[in-house]
């Protein structure tokens, strides 16, 4: 009887004993996650980061390491460290890109009066970010303007610059510092937390960021993306031309010759109405937006923010719910720009997963959608609301490929009937075989809470030879993939 690879015919004596790993595996395995984030990097001038533009780059833990690849104040660089402040632990990756050559940065303003008639401090909050400004009493408003300008340029990690206004002396323009349409996303305001307010005598106009255009050749980040795994990606840019070119490349991934599926994390900053509208024009099942109404952070950090919790949490437990995880270090809306009950329950079935506001304004996660809403008819389709149902199948996959890759890496292939006189070191497998070998999986995945109702896979489960090719086996399954607790309701009926 033949046994792994010791010849039959040795003579020479004593002891020959091979180990084979291949039935080592009893339960399904833990999968290794991988993030891949997307943003624009500094790549010019004295704040340059030392990344290579289109390069992949494993992100650091440390925020001056962050700062160093990137360059400080860059959208790479405030999208990583917002990422690693809701996931230190992943393995994650960053594919930055240089700017826009082609592209306009944005341009807002403050305008200031004066003269202050008491001492005092401005609160300034550009993109999220505070920033206090001393006032001395009897100020003018061009003093106020350089000062502020002076504290904004020396405020490094901001995403700005600030020059005073050429005619208006009293007024500062902020510049983005790159070029791109996500520079519009920048925030400007002030006296944002309780109990700030404007020295006495002086007043600000705020005139919010706009004019930026262009946004990156994303078939060009596409192509440096390595053919690797990454389980989750981070993406800044919502435009439809980047968001088309991702999409197919996450369908690519997503199909049974490659079977390195994704989801992609974006934000879409707007009102009601501008969300509501995005939302409908995508149909993505592989890609989830947050809406952030007129958050304060900016649309990278959100989906920096986003795709942190999810990767952490989806690597734990592909099917449980993401709802009330919190966003760390993402700002609420005003309470006036705050979305409404009926307004999120109509972005969730408008493809714009959606946040809540918890006690001291901490911002949640309320659920996590993809974009998916309509089958290829163009009628209702709820199969991949959810984005743990991509996450759950993709698990799935995982464990039956890795099962057959471990347990069956060489082995011969023949009918049923030839199991009774089949030796049984013989690497030999038969479609009951495999079928008893998915069974044990599909248990696997019971146990863990990723699938219910065993008894109809079973019964349903068809492991058959193929007729043409005798050198392949089909497997149809039909997993019952476990539900999410997303709605409790009840009817109380009383008496007295």
């Amino acid at each position: 009887m033949a046994l792994g690879t010791i010849p039959n015919d040795v003579r020479v004596p004593l002891v020959y004993i091979e180990i084979d790993n291949s039935q080592a595996l009893s339960g399904n395995i833990a999968q290794d996650q991988n993030v891949m984030l997307f943003g624009q990097m500094t790549d010019a001038g004295g704040d340059a980061g030392t990344a290579t533009p289109l390069q992949v780059v494993e992100v650091p833990v440390s925020e001056s390491a962050i700062d160093s690849l990137f360059g400080v104040g860059s959208m790479m660089a405030l999208a990583a460290k917002r990422y690693r402040k809701a996931n230190s632990y992943t393995r994650t990756f960053a594919l930055p890109i240089g700017d826009i050559s082609a592209g306009a940065a944005a341009v807002g303003s403050f305008k200031f009066t004066g003269p202050a008639t008491q001492a005092g401090t401005l609160y300034l909050l550009i993109a999220g970010q505070l920033l206090q400004v001393g006032v001395a009493a009897s100020a003018t408003a061009a003093t106020i303007a350089t000062n502020v300008a002076a504290a904004v340029n020396a405020a490094t990690n901001l995403p700005v610059t600030a020059a005073v206004d050429g005619v208006d002396t009293a007024k500062v323009n902020i510049t983005a510092k790159w070029k791109g349409l996500t520079g519009n996303s920048i925030d400007l305001r002030y006296n944002y937390n309780a109990g700030e307010q404007l020295p006495p005598g002086v007043t600000i106009t705020t005139v919010a960021m706009t004019g930026g255009s262009g946004a990156p050749d994303m078939a060009a980040v596409i192509s440096a993306m390595p053919d690797e795994w990454y389980n989750h990606i981070m993406m800044p840019f919502n435009d439809t031309t980047s968001l088309n070119t991702l999409r197919d490349e996450l369908l690519e991934r997503w199909g049974p010759l490659k079977m390195s599926e994704a989801i992609a994390y974006t934000a879409f900053r707007g009102t009601y109405g501008e969300t509501i509208t995005f939302g409908e024009g995508r149909n993505d099942f592989l890609i989830s937006c947050i809406g952030t109404s007129k958050s304060p952070s900016p649309i990278w950090e959100w989906a920096a923010s986003y795709c942190g919790i999810a990767a952490y949490h989806l690597a734990i437990d592909p099917a449980r719910p993401l709802q009330t995880l919190v966003l760390p270090g993402i700002l609420a809306p005003a309470k006036a720009d705050r979305f409404a009950f009926d307004e999120r329950n109509n972005l969730l079935k408008s493809g714009i997963a959606t946040h809540q506001i918890q006690p001291g304004d901490v911002v949640a996660i309320e659920r996590e959608i993809s974009m998916y809403q309509l089958n290829s008819y163009g009628d209702p389709d709820p199969s991949y609301l959810d984005i743990t149902t991509p996450a759950i199948l993709g698990k799935m996959r995982y464990d039956i490929k890795v099962m057959v890759t471990n347990r069956y890496p060489r082995h011969k292939l023949a009918d049923d009937n030839v199991l009774p006189q089949l030796d049984p070191a013989q690497p030999v497998v038969t479609p009951k075989l495999m079928e008893q070998a998915i069974l044990e999986v599909a248990l696997g995945w019971v146990s863990s809470g990723l699938m219910e109702n065993f008894d109809l896979f079973k019964e349903t489960l068809d492991v058959t030879r193929d007729t043409s090719d005798r050198n392949r086996l089909n497997c149809v399954c039909h997993p019952d993939v476990v539900n999410q607790l997303r709605v409790f309701a009840a009817l109380i009926q009383f008496k007295l």
